[in-house]
């Protein structure tokens, strides 16, 4: 009897073993025939609205001035101007910086860093304004363009970090002056803007994998017009004619998220700072301590407002123009308000310039 099951629950064994060793082979072509189809299904989904001449790199014509009531000529003689003062400005201030002892505190270190970068911001955009003002064919080939779009959101994200690392660092000036110094010393004030490029560019690198895989329809001539001065995520996405939902959602949430942290870093420190100018005894201490963060307010109002009116807004065609402004604002307004801002509001900057240009005379 014992035998007889042991022979039967043998037989069983085999049988399933058998059954195995057919299902497994089959179930692998299955499997990649699956995945296969889920990635056409993918691809179908993003080119389910393009023409048959749609293409992942087409030629783009930047065309955000062509219907502005100012003649081009006059609209490049202002941005020249208007970089040529920045480019000058912000290396003025990173030269005082640099050579004058009295400025080689935390804070001028992170304004000298941030002139950097606000040069870097408008040499990304400017020049090519200004060549595609006198030209009559204003393209950009696609890879050209998504190295514009990693540039400027390299720097321009970075540019908003290392602002709210400057109010962490007024924070700590006006709520424990005793250990500012040892606190916001070389090494760490150098570590937070190597953290603030890293983050800045794994954030563009998520940004730039949401817009590689999408298509554009061109004309006759396989040009693709964006009504912008610079490529953008906006207009490129209202351009193509891929299914942009998911990108436009991921692209607004993770960047929302990004930005709760210097917003939150910013307010706190402030809310902090306010209480702390409130239980000063004298107006005088007051008065100081409120002076050393307008200019810091000055560009946290100038460019986190333009970045909130440009990217935080609701999606709509009939913004392009609001758009353009508020672009023009964040691209070429707020770099060269940066050095003038913390010249004119700071007597260390202005003292240092005296200084300096009194030194070039005597040496003359």
């Amino acid at each position: 009897m014992w035998s007889v099951e042991f022979k039967s629950l043998r037989s069983l064994n085999n049988i399933n073993k058998s059954t195995r060793a057919i299902m497994i082979p089959s179930l692998l072509p299955m499997t990649c025939s699956l995945i296969q189809t889920l990635f056409q299904a993918g691809s179908l989904s993003l080119i389910m609205g393009c023409t048959p001449n749609a293409s992942h790199s087409p030629v783009f014509l930047l065309l955000g001035f062509s219907k502005a009531r100012v003649s081009p000529g006059l609209l490049f003689f202002l941005f020249l101007a208007i970089y040529l003062v920045t480019i000058i400005g912000n290396m003025t201030l990173m030269l005082l910086i640099s050579r004058d002892s009295r400025l080689h505190s935390p804070m001028y270190y992170l304004l000298r860093g941030l002139s950097m970068i606000d040069m870097g911001l408008s040499t990304v955009t400017l020049p090519q304004l200004l060549a595609h003002l006198v030209s009559n064919y204003p393209a950009i080939s696609a890879a050209r363009c998504l190295a514009q779009f990693f540039s400027f959101y390299a720097f321009g994200v970075t540019d908003t970090l290392v602002i709210s690392v400057m109010a962490l660092d007024r924070y700590v000036a006006i709520c424990n002056p005793l250990h500012y110094h040892s606190m916001m010393n070389r090494q760490l004030c150098a570590f937070l803007l190597a953290l603030s490029w890293v983050v800045s560019i794994v954030h563009t690198m998520l940004h730039v994998g949401l817009l590689l895989p999408l298509y554009w329809a061109g004309d006759a001539e396989g040009n693709v017009k964006l009504p912008h001065f610079f490529c953008d995520h906006r207009p490129l996405l209202r351009a193509s004619c891929s299914d942009i939902r998911s990108s436009e959602l991921a692209i607004f949430l993770e960047g929302g998220f990004l930005m709760l942290g210097p917003c939150a870093l910013i307010v706190l420190s402030y809310a902090r700072i306010g209480a702390t100018i409130l239980r000063l005894p004298s107006a005088a201490g007051r008065h100081r301590a409120v002076s050393t963060c307008g200019s810091h307010l000055t560009m946290v109002g100038f460019l986190y407002g333009t970045i909130i009116w440009v990217y935080f807004q609701p999606p709509s065609q009939n913004s392009q123009e609001k758009d353009m402004v508020a672009a023009v604002m964040c691209t070429s307004i707020t770099p060269l308000a940066n050095p003038f801002v913390y010249s004119l509001r700071n007597k260390d900057v202005k003292s240092a310039l005296h200084r300096l240009l009194g030194r070039g005379r005597a040496d003359s």
